[in-house]
């Protein structure tokens, strides 16, 4: 009997021994297995065109397979050769979390977006696309489509892309829709937040092109019976600045949800410094909103324009945090305020906002 139970003991930890062994060789079988290809796609193309430099659109992708620390780098086809995009010194656009890229590039007749990692140096100008290889884990172009997909309206003069994909200003997740923009027949830009199948749908448009140092003013019919958790809002953003504050600066009319806040602020993002934010009462009536952006200041002001001389309601000066032109491109929004502490009410009313004129003087 002894000696059985030391043959049974023997055979277990001859079979432990065994499985043991099979599992170390199914783990290095699975560490060894390959990872899958990263895979680049588009979901949004420019427009083909012989090569406007100052004419821009949004490129947007997916890219599947990438690792931390990578990121895409566009390029746009004009004359033969592959451009670097949207500026040299900002080459690189950032995936998302979810594996989305976006950006904006010189309209061109093929497009082409780069899966590199951090340590890859981008040529400025390529006769050939590279292969993957060397900083490059994959690669993908595509000709430019007659049609662009964006939407656009002209207003004052200019082409501006009106929004139609959501976005997280106002404290929560805002749906755009390019149905609530349109222009009348006596050139007024509407803006307006409505509520399509039961959600509020907001609205956003941005000139075409960057317009860089200049004088700045809008012509704003009565903003002052706004639904107080509505957020007009005239901005310049730069998608080729990711890291920090995408050289933005504000004039904001809401009053944030509360009925008691003053309705109107001037800020050079970013807006938690206190010499960068200025708040003040905007009054009933036709308002004329006025930007002078020159190199290290910013000159914000708000006057009403109903009357025969426009009187100056409030004006600040910022020599701090002040961005350079880029890629900016200057943009107007209105959308729903959310309080991100739930203390507030939400938006209760559709909203309006109707400019009557813009005009910029470089």
């Amino acid at each position: 009997m002894a000696e059985s139970r030391v043959n049974i003991r023997a055979r277990s930890r001859a079979l432990f021994k065994i499985a043991g062994l099979l599992l170390a060789l199914t783990a290095c079988h699975k560490s060894a297995q390959p990872s899958p290809e990263p895979k680049i796609s588009f979901t949004q193309v420019p427009q083909r065109d012989m090569g406007d430099q100052n004419q821009e659109d949004v490129i947007e992708g997916a890219v599947s397979g990438s690792r931390p620390g990578q990121s895409m780098v566009v390029y746009s086809k004009t004359g033969g050769l592959w451009w670097l995009q949207p500026r040299l010194n900002s080459p690189f656009t950032p995936i998302s979390s979810e594996g989305i890229w976006r950006n904006e590039v010189h309209l061109a007749t093929d497009y082409a977006a780069l899966l590199v990692d951090s340590t890859y140096h981008p040529a400025a100008v390529l006769r050939e696309l590279p292969e993957v290889g060397r900083g490059i884990g994959a690669v993908a172009a595509s000709p430019g489509p007659e049609q662009s997909s964006s939407f656009f309206v002209n207003f004052s003069g200019f082409q501006w892309r009106v929004r139609k994909v959501p976005s997280s200003r106002g404290g929560t997740r805002n749906p755009y829709d390019p149905h609530n923009v349109y222009v009348d027949q006596g050139g007024a830009l509407h803006l307006r937040v409505v509520k399509r199948n039961n959600q509020w749908t907001c609205s956003e448009i941005n000139v075409t092109r960057s317009l860089g140092y200049g004088t700045y003013v809008f012509i704003v019919e009565d903003t002052s019976k706004l639904d107080p958790a509505a957020f007009f809002t005239i901005f310049t953003w730069d998608h080729s600045t990711p890291q920090g504050n995408h050289g933005e600066f504000d004039i904001n009319i809401s009053r944030w949800g509360d009925t008691q806040n003053d309705n109107a602020q001037f800020v050079v993002q970013p807006a938690f410094l206190p010499l960068n934010l200025s708040r003040f009462r905007a009054t009933a009536g036709k308002l004329r909103h006025t930007i002078i952006w020159e190199e290290g200041r910013v000159t914000m002001l708000t006057s009403q324009a109903s009357g025969k001389e426009d009187r100056l309601i409030s004006k600040h000066v910022f020599t701090d945090e002040i961005p350079r032109p880029g890629s900016e491109s200057l943009r107007m929004a209105l959308y729903a305020y959310s309080d991100p502490n739930h203390k507030l009410p939400p938006i209760r009313e559709g909203a309006e906002v109707v400019v009557d004129h813009f005009e910029f003087l470089p």
